[in-house]
């Protein structure tokens, strides 16, 4: 399985870049890891992708839990959530990693969803989160 490094994450702007490109109702789009942690953006200031990050690894840990006592499981596709004016799309994109798109609320929600699984089918191995070692110190602090 590969990884991404994180000398290569700057360079994963540009697959943000071209969604919005194909989809112009997107106005901003978040690559992260599982975890929250800002990969690569476009479209968002750098508080304003921090924050979607952290969201969109919170919606997609809770649908994960809904997937386990539900559906069996813990592969979710999709999450989507209808704002006021705008729609957010968030996706799994390999492992460790989540793409979640912030869109106007005119997308298509099928058209969005479609190129993002483009997107993700086509990189997929390049999106690839690694596993972070412990922190230093992290052992077991009960002693």
């Amino acid at each position: 399985m590969s990884a991404v490094s994180s000398n290569k994450t700057s360079d994963l702007a540009w697959l943000l870049k071209g969604l919005s490109q194909e989809v112009p109702a997107i106005r901003g789009s978040v690559l992260l890891s599982s975890d929250g942690l800002v990969k690569a953006t476009h479209g968002l200031d750098r508080d304003s992708s921090e924050y979607l990050a952290a969201l969109a690894s919170g919606f997609f840990s809770m649908a994960r839990s809904a997937c386990a006592k539900f559906d069996g499981g813990n592969e979710v596709r999709q999450v989507v959530t209808e704002l006021k004016s705008s729609r957010l799309f968030i996706s799994w994109a390999g492992h460790n990693s989540v793409i979640a798109v912030l869109a106007g609320g005119d997308a298509d929600p099928g058209v969005v969803g479609l190129e993002m699984a483009r997107l993700i089918k086509a990189v997929r191995p390049f999106l690839d989160t690694a596993i972070r070692p412990p922190a230093a110190g992290s052992g077991d602090r009960n002693r």
